[in-house]
């Protein structure tokens, strides 16, 4: 009996193990089960997001990255990049994708753009990518009003007049001198520090010129960050970038506490104004000082400076549009003075027609930004489609300045093409510095930098191309090699 008992405990422990391998491998090819059912239930809904209607045509990309491979991809070319080219031929002027994780429709509507930019803080809101929210604290963003009338009052047209016309010229005429003495100049690095240090002036009259840093030099490597893939680790852009932002915010910091720890100075600047505003506008605090300088100093460093070095190339390659810059505009200017060495007037700046035009076909070609991000505040029907609340919009600028339907032959350098263009294309397919209510409230101030400079440089210099002269999107335009030129007076 005892044996008897020992095979059945012997055959019961065998069969209680030949069912726990069962049910061991049963569980394990359940969880596989569930987990390759949640992976494909994520797959879908990442391909087929939410939405109270039909989504606009295109794809999300891959789980967690989106198409941000495919966006920022370099293109050696001033044309639009290929993601946008072949994405508006493939599904239309208004598509769907997904960049860095964030769900975003690309339009490049006119009628569409043209109505969404009408509708700010109805349908939609203003939008930072988030590397920009990151240096742009959002928490100043209640202050617009107060930061967009401060920008008008020190560099808008009033202030233009009675005093940074002249002061431009002046920065011009030695900032080319001071080219003119060397074998050759990087024209946009040399460029951001001229604007850089300019605005500087106008902000904080040069309290910086005794700081460790350099700061215009700090703001080269700034932008590059700017429009990195948003991965805060050493090494990357994105990192580098943030640290530059913490040094410059650092040195800023610095001139605010010392300008407010002795009220007494007086240097009639933007600082001295805001500094005068903290006693009645309670939301003016020293951190929002210091951000505000920063954004200024921002968007005068790139812009304007990556303008004027692709006017150096374009102007340089087309001879028969220098020509007529210096001939028929700015010669004519000296002319009709009765000193040829008295200062640019207002009168003479807008008397610049032609280098306007020259102006505008250089902003329409770069598309300096990459386009204008909005946030929808509801859902939003648009052409038999919805886009749903919360997705981010990118207003494509760059598809509408290089549209063949508005501009004919649009890579061409052709700054004739504006005697004949259309108001209502101007206003809906050129848009270099915003529009509507939104537009730059610097865009003056740019224009007239611009246009200043390029006075000072077709009637007194020459240049040369002697390095470099590639263009690259990626998605904004860059120069890898850089614009060096060889800069020399006329006279010599």
């Amino acid at each position: 009996m005892e044996s008897v008992s020992l095979k059945f405990d012997t055959l019961f422990t065998d069969l209680k193990e030949i069912v726990m391998k069962v049910d061991a491998t049963m569980a394990g090819l359940i969880a596989v089960a569930l987990v390759a059912v949640l992976i494909t239930r994520y797959i879908y809904r990442w391909q087929n997001p939410r939405c109270n209607g039909v989504l606009p045509p295109g794809s999300m990309g891959l789980p967690l990255i989106g198409e941000t491979l495919q966006l920022v991809l370099p293109s050696p070319s001033i044309d639009l990049p290929p993601f946008l080219k072949k994405r508006l031929k493939r599904y239309g002027p208004i598509f769907r994708t997904n960049v860095a994780g964030r769900p975003v429709i690309i339009t490049a509507d006119p009628e569409f753009n043209h109505f969404l930019l009408r509708q700010d803080g109805k349908l939609v809101d203003t939008w930072s990518m988030d590397t920009f929210a990151e240096v742009f604290d959002q928490a100043s963003q209640s202050s617009k009003k107060y930061t967009r009338n401060l920008t008008l009052k020190h560099f808008g047209v009033e202030s233009l007049k009675e005093k940074l016309l002249p002061q431009m010229e002046e920065m011009a005429n030695q900032t080319l001198r001071k080219w003119s003495n060397k074998d050759s100049v990087e024209v946009k690095g040399a460029s951001i520090t001229m604007t850089v240090n300019f605005a500087a002036q106008q902000i904080f009259s040069g309290d910086l010129e005794n700081a460790p840093l350099n700061i215009s030099e700090m703001f080269k490597d700034l932008v590059e960050g700017m429009m990195s893939f948003p991965i805060n680790f050493p090494g990357t852009a994105h990192h580098k970038c943030l640290q530059i932002h913490k040094k410059v915010r650092e040195l800023m910091k610095d001139v605010v506490g010392k300008r407010l720890a002795a009220p007494e100075r007086s240097y009639g600047d933007l600082l001295d104004g805001i500094i005068q505003d903290m006693n009645t506008e309670a939301y003016i605090k020293e951190d929002f000082v210091v951000q505000l300088m920063f954004g200024l100093l921002f968007v005068t460093s790139d812009s304007i400076s990556t303008t004027l070095a692709l006017a150096f190339k374009l102007l340089a390659d087309h001879p028969a549009v220098l020509q007529e810059l210096i001939v028929n505009s700015h010669e004519e200017i000296l002319k009709n003075r009765e000193n040829v060495d008295t200062p640019l007037t207002w009168s003479e700046y807008k008397s610049m027609t032609f280098t306007m035009q020259v102006i505008n076909e250089v902003l329409r070609l770069g598309n300096i930004a990459p386009g204008f991000f909005r946030r929808a505040l509801k859902d939003i029907p648009v052409n038999g489609y919805t886009i749903p609340k919360g997705w981010v919009i990118m207003i494509a600028t760059a598809a509408l300045h290089l549209n063949s339907n508005q501009f004919e032959d649009p890579l061409a350098f052709n700054p004739w093409r504006w005697k004949e263009i259309q108001p209502s294309v101007v206003s809906k397919c050129f848009m270099p510095f915003g529009s509507g209510m939104k537009q730059c409230a610097g865009a003056e101030y740019s224009k007239a930098l611009l246009a200043t400079f390029l006075h000072v440089m077709v009637t007194k210099y020459r240049w040369t191309m002697v390095k470099g002269g590639k263009i690259v999107r990626a998605p904004i335009i860059r120069f890898p090699d850089g614009f060096h030129f060889n800069i020399s007076e006329k006279n010599n």
